[in-house]
């Protein structure tokens, strides 16, 4: 493996800062912004595409802890691509993989902007200035932080997502007294076939346990935590969801969840939800859950995205700037800078239901390579250390395949239109960045064992 100079990575994050990594990322503008837009097109069989996707993230997220514990690095799927495949593969692969967060980035602000406008109009507050300039606004805030300390950063994120869980808790525990189960007969009222392209629409939400694996090398004890972390994070929030999405269609029902749009659940809560002390009435609650959810999932793609765009300078795929850290603060500062030019530009370019869209596909065409890869290690390394092992290997990786190709199909031309230009301008960019003395693309690295990591006191062998 190449390296380049520059400080290591510092060994900062517990396994509950990595675990809330993944679940700040998933239980974030999907659950709150995506709900209403998915219930307009499926209906009340929203809650189908969301289960769905709970199950086809699975396999991938079991890919994602295998990979993880034989090549503990930062990079995510782009670190484990570079090991099997050539590297115009793994450029593509990690093109596309940063793309996707800094593209779900500009989901998350846009998610925060309008919650954040809602939260104002809840308390009678008029906020001056398009909600676009607070989407700016928590970019460069959030940027910032991460730039100055990744330690800052992650236990930030999960101070905010233990406190948006437990708001989201008290939102299902009045609505199942107050859901009518009614609201789901019949289920199917745009048709079965409505809930494939439901299921393309949010996917994007179930994408962030990914991002776990981006931060490898910062986490303790890596080999043990980083596949728990993975899966404990998928567990969760696949939960979270089911509960909250049955609670919003059988409360508000299904017209009124569609008409309401990006703010569906806090609409939701105004309907069964009490007054609380302080916060005011239950839709405030959520909305204030909703402004806490969208940070920590836009903070959590922050450090996600500058991970990738790391090893990828690192290994000379992208220049050699990026993959370095801040001597003095210790954070890879080029990398999330480049990182943050992306998102701010999305986030003033780019249409909400678009950009969720083109994220999810980029994340299914990304799961693709990574279950693969596993298939592909597993066949040159058979011996290769593996901490944890995928279950019913090979059934499962393979099944993985096959529901993200699935999901893919039912993605808009348009999306993939905008997704193949992307690939366009990735290849020029391999182009000319190989011409160059500080990037070049080495052939295939040599795969070797990584260096044991004794497993945590009382941990499973």
């Amino acid at each position: 493996m190449s390296h380049s100079g520059g400080r290591e990575p510092t060994v900062s994050l517990s396994l509950l800062d990595a675990t809330m990594v993944g679940i700040g990322a998933m239980i974030g503008a999907g659950i709150f912004v995506l709900t209403g837009l998915a219930v307009d097109i499926s209906g009340p069989a929203a809650i189908v595409a969301f289960a769905l996707n709970g199950g086809v993230t699975t396999f991938t997220a079991l890919s994602y802890a295998e990979l993880a514990a034989a090549i503990p690095r930062n990079g995510g799927g782009y670190a484990y691509v570079r090991e099997v495949f050539s590297a115009p593969v793994a450029f593509v692969m990690g093109w596309t993989r940063w793309f996707t967060y800094m593209i779900a980035g500009s989901l998350y602000a846009l998610g925060f902007a309008s919650n954040f406008v809602e939260f104002g109009h809840i308390y009678g507050y008029a906020l001056p200035g398009p909600p676009v300039l607070y989407a700016l606004g928590a970019v460069v805030t959030l940027v910032a932080l991460n730039a100055l300390s990744t330690e800052a950063s992650g236990r930030g994120e999960t101070a905010i997502t233990l406190l948006k869980i437990a708001i989201l808790g008290v939102f299902v525990a009045f609505g199942l007294t107050a859901a009518d189960a009614g609201e789901f007969d019949p289920l199917f009222t745009e048709g079965a076939l409505s809930v494939l392209p439901a299921m393309g629409l949010t996917f994007i939400a179930f994408q962030g346990y990914d991002l776990i694996a981006t931060v490898t090398e910062e986490v303790e004890n890596p080999q043990v935590n980083i596949p728990r972390a993975i899966l404990l994070s998928v567990a969760v929030t696949v939960v979270v969801y089911l509960f909250v999405v049955f609670v919003a269609i059988g409360t508000l029902g299904a017209d009124g969840l569609a008409g309401a749009g990006e703010t569906a659940i806090a609409q939701a809560a105004e309907g069964f939800m009490p007054t609380f002390p302080i916060v005011g009435t239950g839709a405030a609650l959520i909305a204030f859950g909703a402004v806490f959810s969208t940070i920590s999932a836009l903070n959590a793609v922050v450090i996600g995205s500058s991970r990738v765009a790391f090893a990828m300078g690192r290994e000379r795929q992208l220049p050699a700037r990026l993959g370095r850290f801040h001597h003095r603060y210790g954070t890879p500062l080029v990398a999330i800078l480049a990182s943050a030019v992306v998102m701010l530009v999305a986030v003033l370019v780019v249409p909400i239901r678009i950009v969720g869209n083109l994220a999810s596909l980029f994340s299914l065409l990304g799961f693709i390579i990574v279950n693969y890869a596993l298939i592909r290690l597993r066949r040159r390394q058979p011996n290769l250390q593996r901490p944890f092992e995928v279950p019913l290997y090979p059934v499962t990786p393979v099944l993985g395949i096959v529901c993200n190709v699935l999901l893919g199909l039912f993605i808009d031309w348009f999306t993939w239109v905008l997704a193949i230009g992307w690939l366009v301008v990735g290849g020029g960019v391999y182009l000319l960045l190989s011409r160059r003395d500080d990037v070049g693309p080495a052939g295939p690295p040599e795969i070797q064992d990584p260096e044991p990591i004794e497993p945590a006191e009382g941990a499973d062998d």
